[in-house]
Parts: structure tokens; C-alpha cells; sequence
């Protein structure tokens, strides 16, 4: 955090550029020609880090070459015609084209308990692309929440055994299983975190949980009705102050 008040650092600061002129100053690689940048970019504020960062990027490491596969894949992901460049590819073949050309073999699931149907598909078109797949389920243990110290009032159905998510122990699974690359399947916000700590291998999220929206999280910045809901401070109940009957109208 700076004392300063001003963000030093905001790329959002560049949605009204790129409004105007179709780009960004840093998508067109011409800092003194190309659009301006605002007072706020990186490439200004934050030279020394993006150098280093860049010195990382051009050296022989795994994250080097990390990033010239990933760089790889992202243009693969398009095909060329009428001058113009199109998608092809979905995330799933994205992933797959990814884990292939980095030499994965062992692909590691995080799936949430609601996802599994997706999960059995996506299990199913790995081993036919030749992969080995593991997955592992985030109620694995079938520990009640209470257990782990959450409140049963906090429970979506109080009064009732409820499931503890247990994203460590996902983790350590994929992690004993000696998986090269991890996807998670849904897991909640916070749950997700939780595994990117713990997993040892990179990990990659294929499906991002939104319950509203079909898991498209990307929805509500589209949707009037939600950014005009959203842009007002989310209503949460006091820390230990929750009971069944809050549910419905703090998030109805």
C-alpha cells in the first residue's frame, strides 16, 4: 500500500482508451505513438518490476517456458482468414493443447460435489486425449461444517448435516497421487485459494463458480440489472449474528 491516496496502478484507468481508440498503448507496442497512456499505467509507474519480470519471462526457467506455451497455445486458439484473426478453441481444448505441448501427463481435477456430471465429461475427454486424470471431490471425508468451527446458523440448511469443502485435503490428494497439472472444477471462492496454496503442481481453473449465472461469473458485468445491483455496498449480516431466518434477506 502507498501513503499516497491516488492508486499508482490501475489498468481499468485504460477502459475509456480503449473506448475511444479500439487499443491500449501497451497492445500496440508504440509507447510514444500509440494511444497515451493514463497517469496510472504500469509501463510508467512500475518500469523496474515489468523489466524484471520480463528478464524472468526471456530466461530458461520453468516459468519462461510456462509462458511461451501458454503465449503458444493463446495463438493456436485462433484461426486466420479474410485478413482476420477467429477463435476456434474452448477453454477445454485450450487446457488440453496446454498440458500436451508442456508434457503433462497426470492431470489432477479439484471438483465440487455439484460439478460432477461435468466433472465424469471432462474425466472422459482427458483419457481420450491420452491423459491420466485424477479427481477428487471437495466434500471428500463427509465432515460436518460444525466440525471445522463453522456456526450451524451459517449452514445453507441449519439443523441438518452439511458437508465441510476440504480443498487441503484435495490438494494433498492430487499432490500424493503426483499429478502435473490441476484444474479446478468449481470450487467456491475461498476454497479455490486454498487449493492454489497447497498444490504442488500449477493449477489452472477450467470452471469458476457462480451459482446465478451458470457459472459464467463474467455475467453480472454485462448484465444491467446486476452491475446497478452490484454498485451498492452487498449487504452482509455482523460476524456471529446469523440465524436461518437472515439467509433469504441478506442475499435475496
Amino acid at each position: 500500500m502507498t501513503e499516497s491516496n491516488e492508486l499508482d496502478v490501475s489498468c481499468a484507468n485504460c477502459s475509456a482508451v480503449q473506448a475511444r481508440s479500439g487499443k491500449t498503448n501497451c497492445s500496440t507496442g508504440a509507447a510514444t505513438s500509440g494511444p497515451p497512456r493514463p497517469r496510472t499505467c504500469p509501463t510508467g509507474t512500475k518500469p523496474e518490476v515489468i523489466g524484471l519480470a520480463v528478464d524472468e519471462l526471456r530466461g530458461d526457467g520453468e516459468d519462461a517456458r510456462t509462458a511461451r506455451v501458454a503465449a503458444r497455445v493463446e495463438g493456436l486458439g485462433y484461426e486466420r482468414h479474410d485478413g482476420k484473426a477467429h477463435a476456434r478453441w474452448s477453454r477445454v481444448e485450450d487446457t488440453i493443447a496446454f498440458a500436451r505441448l508442456m508434457g503433462y501427463r497426470k492431470i489432477g481435477i479439484a471438483t465440487c460435489v455439484g460439478l460432477l456430471d461435468e466433472t465424469s465429461r471432462l474425466v472422459e475427454i482427458l483419457e481420450a486425449q491420452g491423459f491420466e486424470a485424477t479427481s477428487v471431490c471437495c466434500k471428500a471425508g463427509s465432515i460436518d461444517k460444525v466440525e471445522v468451527g463453522v456456526a450451524d446458523g451459517d449452514k445453507i440448511r441449519p439443523g441438518q448435516f452439511e458437508a465441510a469443502c476440504n480443498p487441503i485435503a484435495q490438494a494433498r490428494i492430487c499432490n500424493e497421487a503426483g499429478t502435473h497439472f490441476n484444474l479446478i472444477m468449481g470450487l467456491c471462492v475461498g476454497h479455490d485459494s486454498l487449493f492454489n496454496k497447497h498444490s504442488d503442481a500449477p493449477v489452472s481453473t477450467l470452471v469458476a463458480k457462480d451459482r446465478v449465472t451458470g457459472h459464467n461469473p463474467a455475467a453480472v458485468l454485462y448484465g444491467r440489472h446486476y452491475y446497478r445491483r452490484l454498485r451498492s455496498p452487498l449487504p452482509l449480516p455482523d460476524k456471529g449474528d446469523r440465524d436461518e431466518s437472515t439467509v433469504a434477506q441478506d442475499f435475496g
